[in-house]
């Protein structure tokens, strides 16, 4: 691999159409932990199974690369330049399809790795998010990201954020405003935490109904091989915050969803003609919420 870009940050208001339909696959898979050459040919297999279903997105759980868990992070992993991200958009290139790959992703300029999702599409470099909100149990094993790039593939603009990330909904507001169509949120959830179903209905469908996106979650199943269980679930959310799919299948597979171009086309126009099609990030007042960044929770 050439060049690895860290950074693909675009502002202003630049709401392009999504060029075509567009269908995605969401997978739920286990990953264990410190077995990265036998977690990455599960990765290749599924990639392979997904080309031939004319996916064009294919988005892997937190961490699918390398296993999760924050404790044995220090000892999991490698730079973004490794050999496996090399085969990786080897296998991008030659199937045609982008692939979202979670790992945990070493840095000589940070003291400790990031949580991290790189983006794989053909004919273009790579790129990673890092994830920005890290949670109270990985904060001692991780290094928080910083920014929050957008991508564009197959003629659609699309943002990642992980697990966590999505209890912020500034996050989904900033990658709308940025032009994002679709957001995916991989997860790394253990089975400890609650029903993915209850619980993704209570935000998500939030977060793809007030910024006019398509969101796709997924999530680790089954055992990490140190001990935790994780639950799984895929869900695929429309931009007025309609459920388009949602499994309960407790096996590693593909789940896909087809996305329509002229659905959120019509909710973004500026000169829409129903309430029913709001966009309603265009009609924000952003000079009032200079109090969202003044004020803090009192500790």
């Amino acid at each position: 691999m050439s060049v690895f870009l860290y950074s693909n940050v675009t502002s202003g208001k630049c709401w392009e159409t999504m060029q075509h339909d567009c269908q995605i696959g969401l997978v739920q898979m286990e990953s264990h932990i410190g077995e990265r050459e036998a977690n990455f040919r599960r990765i290749t297999h599924l990639a392979e199974v997904a080309s031939k279903k004319k996916i064009s997105f294919l988005c892997f759980p937190e961490c699918a690369l390398d296993g999760y868990s924050p404790q044995h992070a220090s000892e999991l992993g490698d730079t973004i330049r490794s050999s496996a991200t090399s085969r990786l958009k080897e296998c991008a290139e030659d199937l045609g399809i982008t692939l979202l790959v979670g790992l945990v992703e070493h840095d000589n300029r940070a003291e400790k790795p990031y949580i991290s999702h790189v983006i794989l599409s053909p004919g273009k470099e790579g790129m990673v998010y890092r994830k920005v909100h890290l949670g109270r149990s990985e904060q001692d094993y991780f290094t928080p990201g910083n920014q929050f790039p957008v991508f564009s593939s197959h003629g659609t603009t699309f943002a990642v954020g992980i697990c966590w990330d999505w209890h912020f909904p500034e996050v989904a507001a900033i990658y709308s405003l940025k032009g994002a169509e679709i957001i995916f949120a991989p997860h790394a959830s253990p089975v400890i935490a609650g029903d993915r179903k209850e619980i993704w209905l209570r935000y998500l469908g939030t977060r793809a109904y007030d910024n006019s996106v398509y969101l796709g979650a997924c999530n680790l199943i089954g055992s990490n091989g140190k001990g935790k269980e994780f639950s799984g679930g895929t869900l695929t959310i429309g931009p007025k915050g309609e459920v388009i799919l949602h499994t309960e299948v407790l096996e590693e597979r593909i789940f896909i969803s087809t996305l329509s171009a002229e659905r959120i086309n019509r909710i973004r126009r500026f000169d829409r003609v129903s309430m029913k099609d709001s966009f309603f990030l265009a009609d924000r007042r952003k000079e009032l919420y200079h109090e969202l960044l003044e004020l803090d929770v009192q500790r």
